[in-house]
Parts: structure tokens; sequence; C-alpha cells
């Protein structure tokens, strides 16, 4: 495939995008290394939320072994180190390999006045970086409710736990089910895609000198989505086949909790009615 420039000089697609690599490694070294430290937040994650709560099948004795581990991933050091920090740069980093692309294509094809630069298309987006941009708006509310939230209305969060989670599908089914889904859809999938691109086992990866190139990269996509589905599939086994159905809480840290959902936008005025 080759692309057009200005004054219709033709070059390789592949070319360009090697050279544009090339000047981009710090950028790409950054959000790289960042998604390899969330990695290890995300493997604790899923154990805590998912695999025990489905080993166990109890919210209760789940919440145990979550209180065990908070300090690792939830401390004042870890916290930024593991999960904020890593996060940031991944998003920031790849906003900025974006923009640095279509800066360098801008600079290679001469591109001056706005007419020019309307003739020269952004570079395209890959599935893996559309999946992590739709993420981030799922990520950030989850962020929001678990972590900020509790901090702005109640001053800490020593009472967010798995019953925390069962309490708000009780009270909003629809949309939790519905958005806890896609959260780990879009994540497990994003985070499979890319790691797979890292390891050179991407599809597009395979080198022109393979012999049965098209069968390998059939493969390769057929093992990484079906990694991708099996993961999403545990997750969500213990997500909302035990923790979401484990119901409301009751007492006073139900109560808690009803405040807390409260300042959920649009569903936080049917929580108590």
């Amino acid at each position: 495939m080759t692309t057009d420039l200005l004054g219709g000089v033709r070059l390789p697609t592949a070319v360009i995008h090697e050279a544009t690599m090339l000047t981009a490694t710090p950028v790409l070294r950054i959000q790289k290394y960042s998604s390899y430290t969330f990695t290890a937040f995300a493997a604790l994650h899923i154990t805590n939320v998912s695999i025990i709560p489905l080993a166990t099948r109890s919210v209760l004795e789940s919440n145990r072994y979550l209180l065990l581990t908070r300090p690792y991933y939830q401390s004042a050091l870890t916290e930024p180190l593991l999960v904020g920090l890593p996060l940031v740069a991944h998003v920031t980093s790849g906003i900025a390999l974006r923009l640095w692309r279509r800066r360098q294509a801008l600079k290679r094809y001469g591109a001056e006045t706005r007419t020019d630069k309307r003739t020269i298309p952004w570079p395209a987006l890959s599935g893996t970086s559309a999946l992590g941009y739709a993420l981030v708006p799922f990520a950030s509310f989850h962020i929001w409710t678990t972590r900020i939230l509790p901090l702005y209305a109640h001053g800490d969060s020593s009472l967010i736990n798995l019953q925390y989670i069962s309490h708000g599908f009780a009270l909003h089914p629809a949309v939790s089910f519905t958005g806890f889904t896609a959260l780990v859809g879009v994540g497990v999938w994003h985070f499979v895609w890319g790691a797979a691109k890292w390891l050179g086992f991407a599809p597009s990866q395979v080198k022109h000198t393979e012999e049965n190139r098209a069968l390998i990269r059939k493969r390769r996509w057929y093992t990484i989505n079906g990694i991708s589905a099996a993961l999403t599939a545990l997750w969500l086994a213990g997500g909302l086949g035990v923790v979401g159905r484990d119901g409301k809480m009751v007492g006073w840290v139900g109560k808690e909790y009803d405040e807390l959902y409260k300042y959920l936008p649009i569903v936080g005025r049917w929580v108590g009615q």
C-alpha cells in the first residue's frame, strides 16, 4: 500500500510508519512499560474481584482476601505507582504518539496551509487504540465511584469492598450489569491485543517472508480473541455471577452505601424511592 504526498509523490505506507516509530521511540517506551506496570495491578484485581469470589462462592469470605491485599495496592505509595502514574502515562503517551504521527506526516508532506493539512489524513486508528479510548470513560467512572467518591463524601474508603459493588448491582441492575460487562469486555480485549502487539504476536506483525502468511495471521487472530473471550468470561463469572447477585447491604452500612450512590448522575435520584 502507498500513500500520496502533496504533489503526487508516493511512498510505501510501511516505510512511513517505520520512520515515524523510530523518531517516537521514547513515547513508545513510556506507553509500553506503563502497560507492564498496570498489568500487575490488573492481575491482582481480577483475582480479588472475580477468581476468589468464584472459588469461594461467597462475597463475605472474598472480602477477607480483599482486605488482606488492599494495603499492597491502595496505600499512599503503591496506589500512585501501580495504578495512578502508569494509567496517566499510558493514556497521555497514546495521545501524544497519535499527535506526533500527525505532526510528522504534515512535516513530511510539506503541508503548511489549512488547505494542505486537510488533504493529509490523520493516522489510522488501530482496533487496539480504539478499544483503549473507549475504555477511558468506563475506567474513569469506575475509579470515581470506588475511590474518589468515597473520599469526597465520607473522607475515606474503608467501607468500600465487594459488598459495596453488590449493593450497586441491587440498586441499579440494568445500568450495573451493562456497564460492568462493557468495562470488562473492552478492558480485557484492549489488554490482550496490546500484549500481543508488544510480544510481536499480532496478526499484522507476521513477517512477509513467512510461508502460509495468511494462515498464520488467521490463527493468531483466533488465538488472541479466544484468550480475550476466556478471560472476559472468567471475570464476568465471578463479577456478575457471584458479586453481582449478592444483593443489598442492610443496616447502617447499607445506608452509607445508599448515600454514596445518591451522588451518581441520573440514577442516583432513584435511590431510596
